[in-house]
């Protein structure tokens, strides 16, 4: 499936008194790569959220390939083809990775019966095949879930949710909680898969080597806003973003790189 194009047009989410989104409207374009950055507080795992359905906003609206999907069902925006990876050890603890993705397509495409009869079903475990071959997980085809590294749990909730066929992917934080050599891996990973499906990927990172590595285009959130959007270059030397988040020495460090 090819990406499809993500706007958000004038989201807010108040918490009480608290504006955690304020007014932020993006328009992501179809099979691009995009970065969101920002403080902690910013708001853009709240954006996410209202992305996917798991917030509703308290104004505005999502818009998927033109449709408003705004306060739909968090299933029936993922049907519709916005994606986002699943917490493995919380779904599927004593599946191994194989039986992972077969159960989150069947239960994806409204089969769970199957789960209870021959399983995986052919059609299904080859699609599963595919997907830990795209991510490099087929060597561990066989091993539970739970079992798993740090790092290979976090490329199967990338699988699981690729397995789904999105349009738009969302990923929060891919390389959270791992070292150097393994975050670089992992983002090279994440590039490649890009690459290979061309759908539109927006992932929030702090690692801003990583960020203005790989992302075609970075937004920056500060306080619920949208602070800047460009290119890496336009935001790294953005003066507002130096003095809010990338500080003076980053700046010149990224442009003399």
């Amino acid at each position: 499936m090819r990406g499809g194009r993500l706007e958000l047009q004038g989201l807010r989410r108040t918490f009480g008194g608290v504006v955690a989104t304020d007014n932020v409207s993006l328009d992501f374009a179809a099979g691009t790569l995009s970065a969101i950055i920002g403080p902690n507080g910013a708001g853009k795992t709240t954006l996410f959220h209202l992305i996917s359905g798991r917030t509703k906003p308290t104004a505005g609206r999502v818009l998927l390939d033109g449709q408003d999907i705004t306060g739909l069902d968090r299933q029936d925006i993922v049907r519709r083809g916005i994606g986002r990876a699943f917490q493995v050890a919380n779904l599927f603890p004593s599946f191994t990775v194989a039986e992972s993705l077969a159960a989150a397509i069947l239960t994806h495409e409204g089969r769970t019966a199957s789960l209870f009869r021959a399983f995986p079903p052919p059609d299904i475990a080859a699609r599963a095949a595919e997907v830990m071959e795209l991510c490099g997980l087929a060597d561990l085809a066989d091993v539970l879930a739970k079992h798993l590294s740090h790092g290979d749990q976090k490329l199967l909730d990338i699988a699981l949710a690729l397995a789904l066929d999105p349009k738009v992917l969302l990923l929060d934080e891919p390389t959270a909680g791992m070292g150097p050599e393994e975050r670089w891996r992992m983002i090279e990973r994440v590039h490649r898969l890009w690459e290979a499906r061309r759908m539109t990927l927006v992932f929030i990172e702090h690692d801003m080597d990583i960020v203005f590595r790989i992302a075609e285009t970075v937004r920056v959130l500060r306080y619920g806003s949208v602070l800047a959007q460009g290119t890496p270059e336009e935001v790294r030397r953005n003066p507002a973003v130096i003095e809010a988040y990338l500080g003076a020495e980053h700046a010149l460090e990224g442009g003399a790189a």
